[in-house]
């Protein structure tokens, strides 16, 4: 009696948050249309999905239901590299690895259930963040003065 106790607290323990997007499940995510999810994502995207798919992101989810279609079980699908940094990440897209160009080299991305309703380009940064050091000779007006010894 005391151990199946302690298994039910274990499990109960061991519980994971399903994840949710605005309400629904990624079960149900996978199913909607691109009419339905549409009508779930944020504005600037709708706009998007009613202006209609282009080639490109078509060509894009197809690679990447062919990498996932030929990934050994259990293992992640190859990398798909692409240019697309305003492809909008749709549920479909979630597990597979794109590779998101950001002007110089390729980006792994890992597509995550969060993501969903994102652009690529959010996740690829394009430029280097400075790390202000010291400032150097003609930064300012007092440092003109410095004595030549």
């Amino acid at each position: 009696m005391d151990d199946a106790a302690r298994y039910a607290e274990l499990k109960k323990k061991r519980t994971f948050k399903k994840f949710t997007y605005r309400g629904i499940e990624l079960e149900a995510l996978l199913d909607l249309g691109n009419e339905e999810l549409a009508q779930l994502v944020p504005a600037r995207a709708r706009r998007r999905f009613q202006r209609g798919l282009k080639r490109k992101s078509m060509a894009l989810i197809k690679k990447l239901r062919k990498a996932k279609k030929e990934a050994p079980v259990n293992e992640k699908p190859a990398v798909v590299k692409t240019h697309l940094r305003n492809m909008i990440i749709v549920p479909e897209m979630i597990g597979s690895i794109v590779g998101v160009y950001n002007g110089k080299i390729f980006n792994s991305v890992e597509i995550k259930g969060e993501m969903v309703g994102h652009y690529l380009a959010e996740f690829s940064i394009t430029y280097h963040p400075v790390k202000h050091g010291r400032p150097g000779i003609g930064a300012t007006h007092s440092s003109r003065f410095i004595p030549l010894k």
